[in-house]
Order: C-alpha cells, then structure tokens, then sequence
C-alpha cells in the first residue's frame, strides 16, 4: 500500500469475512500510503516489535467513504460475470487485502451493486 494506492483512487470497499464475502460500496483514497502508527504502539494489539520508525513493516492509508451499493455484490455473483473472469479476487489462492481493478472490472461490479434486484 506504500506506493500503490493514490489519493483521488477509487476503493471497492469488499466485506471478506462476510457471509457471503461481496462487494458493499465505495470510498476514495484521501491520504495516500504511510506507516501504521499502531506498529510502533506497545500497548497496541498492532504492535509489531520488529518495525521500526526507520523501517515500518505496515502501511495504511486513509479513505473517505463515498457510496453503499443498493444490493451486496456477493463473490458468487462475481464469478457468473464474464467481465470479471481474469479478476485478481477470483483466482483461487488470492489472499491479499488490496488488489487492483481494471476498468471494466470495476465498471461490472458499480453496475451489479447499483442495480436494484
């Protein structure tokens, strides 16, 4: 997240541990990558002792929120839609926390989550 994320990005805000995981709504990056403070924090269940200022391990950034979906866009949902086969979230083993989005990808999934049922 360090240097991936942008302020002025997009974010698909997706619930994983959800039941069914799915895409919820939108926000925007306001503050671009910088080191987790928690990290350095004790007392903090974030605390990592192994970073340090000079060398943090996590990053976060800041987002605003812009938008809830009229309906949940389920994972399910997401994998009968043909612009969204070669998605990063859909590959199996795919763990990761921020992924990117292509256009069309992101274009699919705005559209499935405004759409009323």
């Amino acid at each position: 997240m360090r240097d991936e994320l942008a302020v002025g990005d997009g974010v698909i805000f997706y619930h994983s541990n959800a039941k069914p995981p799915a895409a919820v709504g939108l926000a925007e990056v306001v503050r671009g990558g910088y080191p987790d403070p928690t990290q350095f924090e004790p007392t903090s269940e974030y605390f990592d002792p192994a970073a340090t200022p000079d060398a943090p391990r996590w990053y976060v950034v800041d987002v605003r929120f812009q938008e809830r979906f009229v309906r949940d866009v389920s994972l399910d949902d997401m994998r009968t839609i043909p612009a969204l086969h070669d998605m990063v979230l859909l590959r199996r083993g795919s763990r990761l926390s921020v992924q990117p989005v292509s256009p069309e990808e992101w274009k699919a999934i705005v559209a499935l989550g405004r759409r009323r049922a």
